[in-house]
This record gives structure tokens, C-alpha cells and sequence, in this order.
């Protein structure tokens, strides 16, 4: 699978508080809206929705990921 892919697929398995957070801390982080981020981050060149954070949401984010056998 490719980033992209793996980021859609792991926004269709959380519920929908947990990809605003996501989207929330990527957008401030990089000082864009939300839908600019949701579009950066399932762009077909994406990186791995994890270089795109930081923090203890990087951290939630990916122990999320491996749950869900997406890390």
C-alpha cells in the first residue's frame, strides 16, 4: 500500500474526532486549514502520515496505526 493509501485507510478505521484531531495538529503545525492538510496528506506523493506530526499526537497517532495493522 502506498502512503496515501495506508492515511486513507486509517482515516476510514478511526472515527471522525480522532481524524479532525489528526488534521488539527497537521494544519497548525504547518499553519494551513484542515482540508488543505487532509489534501496534503492523501495526495498520491504524500509521505507517511507520521512525518507530518509531531508530539504525543505523532505517538497516539501511530499506536492507532499499528492497532489497526497500518504501521
Amino acid at each position: 500500500m502506498t502512503n496515501n493509501e495506508i492515511t486513507k485507510r486509517f482515516f476510514t478505521v478511526t472515527d471522525s474526532k480522532t481524524k479532525a484531531s489528526v488534521l488539527g495538529a497537521i494544519a497548525a503545525h504547518y499553519g494551513i486549514t484542515s482540508k488543505e492538510a487532509e489534501e496534503e496528506v492523501t495526495d498520491s506523493e504524500a509521505e507517511s502520515l507520521l512525518d507530518y506530526l509531531t508530539g504525543a499526537v505523532r505517538t497516539a497517532t501511530h499506536l492507532l496505526m499499528k492497532r489497526h495493522n497500518l504501521a
